[in-house]
Formats: C-alpha cells, structure tokens, sequence
C-alpha cells in the first residue's frame, strides 16, 4: 500500500540534504564546541557558521540567535526570561486564546507567579482583533505574545500591525514562529517582534533542536543554569549536530520558499474544492485567505474527526484531527471552540498540512478518500440520517 504523509505540520522528514550535513557531527567531527583544542574549535566553527545561516533566514544578527532544543524550551525562555527579568516595570501579559500549549502552560505558571494574564478572543477565522488587543493594553504590561501562524487552522496573524502597536506602546512582543518559519517570510524586522521562537523539527529538519532570536538590547532572565552557553541564556552543551542540521533545513527553505508556496497553495486550493464540492455541511476552519501553504483544517458535520483519522489511516493516509501536542486529549480542541465551533463540530474537524513530496494525484486520492469516509460514518449515525 502506498503511504501518503499529509501531517506536515505534526513534524516533517529530515530531507536528504539535511542528514548529510549533520553526519559529520555524530563521527569525525563530534568536538565540544566549548573545547579549545583543534576538535573543539572545528566544532564552535560550525555552531557559529549555523548561527549566521539562521540569522540570515530572520533578516536578524548571529549574535541574537540562542539555540534552544525546540520551539516549547525556546517559548518558556522567552515568557518566563521577559516576566521574571521586567518584573519591575510591570507583571501584566497579553496573549491569545488560540496559542499553543507551550504558550498557554506557560502563561498559567507565570500567574501562580503574580503575573496578571489577558488571554485576547479572535475572530471566526481565527485573527486578533487590533482595537481589542490595544485596549487590553495597560501601564504594566510588560510583554505581548502572539502566535504568526495557528498550528491548528494554520491562520496567519497581522503581525506586522501588532509590532507597531507593541513598538508605540514600549511593550516586548514575542511569536512563536514555530509553523511559518521556512514557510512565508519571517524577517524580524519587518514583524516587528523583540524575540521569535522556532524548531527544526518543523522545516525538515531534526527533532530537538530550535531557536530563540532575541533582539539586541532586550532584557531577559535565563532559566537554566549551568555553564553559561549560548551568551549565558542556554547553559549547556550545544546539540552541535542538530544544529548544524536546523541550519542547513533553514537555508533550503529560504531558497524554495516562493516555489513551494506557489505549489503548496495550488494542492491546498484543490483538496478544498474537491472535498467542499462533494460533501455537503463540510466548511474549512479558519482563513482561507490568510493561511499556511498547505494548510487545511476541514469541519464535518455528523462525523467524529477521529473516526475519519482512522478510516484514512487504514487507506495508508497520515492525517490529524488537531495538533499533536494535543491529539491525545478528549475535550474538544481550544482553538475550534476560540473559534466559535459548538463542541460537537469541533469533534468533526480533520487538520491537513502538505509538504514538498504531496502531488496533485495523492490530492485526488486523499480527497476520494475523505468522502468515501464521510458518507459512510454519516450513513451510520443517526443524527447523519436525518
């Protein structure tokens, strides 16, 4: 049976060119980079040849690229380093509903801490409303938190807009960047962001390795302690290997970017008219304007989204029917309900994210599939038969 992965915004494969890259790392050339003998300088040489390859893809400087093992420890140092260090300025934090966990756990330690929390709605698609974020605003605020794209509904929010405001104000303003970097442009400058937080795992390159870009003159607190790696902020031995291997997963996106998107819209574009032209009270959850490329999130009516991730699945077909740092959960996802999705339709939601090997025949299949499922779990239920 042949297998299509439509799941991309889960994790993706380490392409080829990546793995190359880091297999140096594991054998010849596996020197702590804090050595200061010949292996080790090899080592620093690479970490720091990595530091200006990301800092390129961010329109950003090397030295304010601290590499992390992914996009929750970039998160927590970002939130918890801003709170802890700004604290006499201010303990108030604005965020969004519809943030990842990494975000959202976060948020609630900070308040066990004595740090007040404005937790923004969006709207049906999924956006920040400017004129309620700007009357959220108080004199304490501190730091303003605001996901560029949803990994659920692959929403993209007007960041640009947030960074002015956040600019005018003198408030810090963090991404997590973690779903668009190597997808759209993500260039610091002009987002307007003082910190962004990414992972590799989510650009084709290797799991547990990330990045925080934290912008010069920004003040933070590290929350780890140790032997004063990455500029103090990230004690700890640098995963010299993966960081090698998230450069190079960073530089083929910058270089494919415009054409993969190109593409990856087209696929997603026909998937939607496929299955939307087929099955009736089926809708797409979030914007289909500002979006991910790629980057679908179906709502069904009559049909338990797990049930169809299953059918799929059986079919050789990898889907998701939220995010997967959530897939284990029962409760209705948080950002379907943000949304304004009754729990029953939030069940019914299929999350599908294409990445480069997808074509326009596995699009065909996957959508035949989808309504073949679909009917048949509306053909037995009984609210489907109505």
């Amino acid at each position: 049976m042949k297998r299509i992965y439509m799941d991309h915004s889960a994790t993706t494969p380490v392409a080829p060119e990546v793995l190359q890259a880091m297999l140096p790392y594991f054998s010849d050339k596996f020197g702590n980079a804090s050595s200061l003998h010949g292996f080790g300088l090899e080592a620093k040489e690479a970490l720091e040849d990595s530091r200006e390859k990301m800092a390129w893809l961010l329109g950003a400087k090397p030295e304010e690229i601290i590499f992390t093992s992914g996009g929750t420890e970039s998160d927590n140092l970002a939130l918890k380093g801003i709170a802890r260090r700004n604290k006499d300025r201010g303990k108030h934090i604005i965020t969004t509903c519809v943030e990842h966990p990494a975000i959202l756990e976060t948020c609630h330690k900070l308040e066990k801490e004595g740090f007040a929390v404005t937790y923004l709605p969006v709207t049906g698609e999924g956006l920040v409303d400017l004129a309620a974020l700007e009357a959220a605003i108080r004199p304490d605020t501190i730091l303003i938190t605001v996901m560029h794209a949803n990994n659920e509904v692959g929403t993209i929010q007007p960041l640009e807009e947030i960074g002015k405001l956040a600019a005018e104000k003198d408030i810090y303003l963090h991404t997590d960047a973690v779903q668009s970097v190597g997808k759209i442009p993500t260039d610091v400058n002009s987002l307007g962001v003082d910190l962004l937080s990414l992972s590799a795992h989510k650009l084709y390159g290797p799991k547990g390795v990330g990045a925080l870009y934290i912008r010069r003159g920004t003040k933070l607190e590290s929350i780890v302690q140790g032997g004063g790696h990455e500029s103090g902020l990230r004690s700890g031995t640098e995963n010299v290997a993966g960081i090698v291997g998230l450069a190079k997963a960073a530089e083929l996106c910058q270089e494919n970017m415009e054409k993969d998107g190109h593409r990856l819209t087209k696929l997603a574009d026909r998937l939607a008219g496929l299955v939307l032209g087929k099955i009736e009270d089926a809708w797409i959850n979030g914007s289909m304007q500002r979006r991910l490329p790629g980057s679908l999130n179906f709502g069904f009516s009559y049909v338990e989204g797990e049930s169809l991730l299953l059918f799929l699945d059986a079919k050789g077909i990898g889907v998701s029917t939220g995010s997967a740092c959530s897939s284990h959960k029962l409760q209705p996802s948080h950002v379907l309900l943000s949304l304004g999705l009754r729990p029953e339709q939030c069940h019914g939601s299929l999350r599908i994210t294409m990445g480069r090997s997808n074509t326009e025949e596995e699009v065909d299949y996957v959508a035949q599939c989808i309504t073949e499922a679909v009917e048949r779990f509306r053909g037995i239920s009984a609210l489907g038969r109505k």
